[in-house]
């Protein structure tokens, strides 16, 4: 690749890029802080301390980073397919109020109303246009039980480990499902998650951020629904 192919594509998938380095150096910060937390907690046990390679292999490790996993890919599920029935009259993050619902196939492009340069699945008015039409919600749906399942059996060896310090007996799966700490994980996670769609929600109606699509246009008036800047 050329360099002025480099510049190009740096420059058209800046988004996911900045992003995908942001998370890497956030949780590279995150095993950094858990790892010297968690010698200090089996310092308080009168236990030796452990690397951090075998930091980053634990449970305790694990069950940190899928339980807020979990909860941001539920937040993207919930929005998802929210947004398709539900409105906020003047936000930029909502439809407008005259086209809530799945919508018209003349609207969604699919079926006859497909174009040349619609996905090929588009067109094919079988199972597999009902599935791609449903597939982004669908993985974001899939990820956030995958990541709530990954929470689950982590957490459960991370208790197991935390009583066993202690000389008390693990508990098992079905138990940590109804265990206090799951649940105080699973939901400290699940509110901040809500409300920061909520807030969204709420103050794009009548706050600007000149040039962002997640932002009207900075004269649109506050009743404007559904325009992006």
């Amino acid at each position: 690749m050329t360099r002025t192919g480099i510049r190009g594509f740096l420059r058209e998938n800046s988004l996911t890029l900045a992003f995908g380095l942001a998370f890497l150096l956030a949780l590279a910060g995150q095993a950094l802080a858990g790892h010297a937390e968690f010698n200090d907690a089996l310092a308080d046990d009168g236990l030796a301390g452990i690397g951090l390679g075998a930091y980053l292999l634990s449970s305790d490790f694990a069950v940190d980073v899928t339980e807020n996993w979990q909860s941001e890919y539920l937040q993207f599920f919930l929005y998802v397919f929210g947004t398709v029935y539900l409105i906020q009259r003047g936000s930029p993050e909502s439809k407008k109020t005259d086209r809530a619902g799945v919508e018209t196939e003349r609207e969604q492009r699919l079926g006859p109303h497909a174009r040349p340069d619609s996905p090929r699945w588009a067109a094919t008015g079988d199972w597999r246009q009902t599935v791609f039409s449903r597939s982004l919600g669908i993985v974001m749906g899939g990820l956030f039980l995958l990541c709530w399942l990954a929470q689950s059996i982590t957490g459960t060896a991370a208790l197991g480990e935390q009583r066993l310090r202690q000389f008390q007996a693990p508990v098992s799966w079905g138990e940590y499902l109804v265990s206090a700490d799951f649940w105080s994980r699973t939901l400290q996670n699940w509110q901040s998650e809500l409300l920061a769609v909520a807030s969204m929600a709420v103050l794009s109606v009548y706050l600007r951020q000149r040039g962002s699509p997640e932002s009207k246009p900075f004269g649109a008036p506050h009743t404007a629904t559904g325009i992006e800047g």
